[in-house]
């Protein structure tokens, strides 16, 4: 089973191509929610965190998110602890997943696929790209955000130029019928048997 890694830019659309494939019956792994599902879940990710940020970080049993942010996009230091936290479980939850899944190929969409080392784990990356004005509107309408709040999460994440470097295949993320096109000739491509 070929591990194919989905990345891209805060605000790209990773989601929205997420989906096309889940259209296609392809197993898809979403990175991001699992972390936020095991903020939850896992009582050893959540006492590392509260160490790390104290017990604001959570409030009625939840995290808050907003308190957790506001702390680690202003601390790099803080970023790399609850990084160091938070991923180590994402990949043995992924590695359990993947023993499950019988498809000849699954996507595993994470947003920091390069700057975190796991697209090493990948036979194949995809890159999602979208224009950086429609990047910020979305996550405008989607976050509430506000600019400044935008910018500096986008600061912590490598450039597309730096990802079209490392990705195997790029899905321009512009149109959405020109996007589910794209997804559509990529899952035809990944279907065929590896050449090794």
């Amino acid at each position: 089973m070929k591990v194919v890694g989905l990345t891209g830019g805060i605000g790209s659309g990773k989601t929205t191509v997420a989906g096309f494939f889940k259209e296609l019956d392809v197993p898809v792994y979403i990175a991001d929610e699992a972390g936020k599902n095991l903020m939850v879940t896992s009582q050893e990710v959540k006492g590392s965190i509260i160490d790390l940020l104290g017990a604001k970080a959570y409030t009625g049993g939840l995290p808050d998110r907003k308190y957790i942010a506001s702390k680690v996009f202003s601390s790099p230091e803080k970023l790399e602890a609850l990084n160091r936290i938070i991923h180590p479980a994402v990949a043995l939850d992924f590695e359990q997943w993947v023993t499950t899944q019988t498809f000849p190929y699954i996507i595993y969409e994470a947003a920091i696929l390069f700057e975190s080392g796991g697209y090493k784990k990948c036979d194949a990356v995809i890159l999602v790209t979208a224009p950086l004005e429609k990047r910020i509107e979305r996550l405008r309408e989607r976050d509430q955000s506000s600019l400044e709040e935008i910018e500096a999460r986008m600061h912590h994440q490598w450039s597309d130029e730096q990802k079209r470097k490392l990705a195997n295949f790029e899905i321009i993320n512009s149109d959405l019928s020109f996007t589910k096109e794209q997804v559509q000739i990529l899952h035809e491509i990944l279907l065929k048997p590896s050449k090794n």
